[in-house]
């Protein structure tokens, strides 16, 4: 690995490539914590747009409820950055 020092490139000691590796790998270990979070709160609105239908004296059709689990389901399995940017949303029901 190289940096730049006052303009010119120059090879990093040991030490400080040891240092960028170690930074390198934390930040690739969040990498998955972090795109299940980012994939959760793109699902929360679509899940806060059907919560009406979550109410004790409103009739949730089987569609909605479907959806809803669909939802909730999405994360289930996902052990890649690459399956959870692949993911795609179920499509909501007429709320009919």
């Amino acid at each position: 690995m190289k940096k730049y020092v006052d303009g010119v490139l120059v090879d990093l000691t040991t030490e400080e490539e040891n240092f960028r590796n170690q930074e390198i790998e934390e930040h690739n270990s969040g990498a998955l914590d972090r795109a299940l979070n980012i994939l959760r709160e793109k699902r929360k609105p679509l899940l806060e747009e059907t919560d009406f239908y979550a109410n004790s004296d409103v009739t949730m059709s089987d569609a909605i409820k479907t959806y809803r689990q669909e939802l909730r389901d999405i994360t289930n399995g996902l052990t890649t950055v690459a399956q959870i940017e692949a993911v795609e949303f179920p499509t909501k029901p007429s709320e009919e």
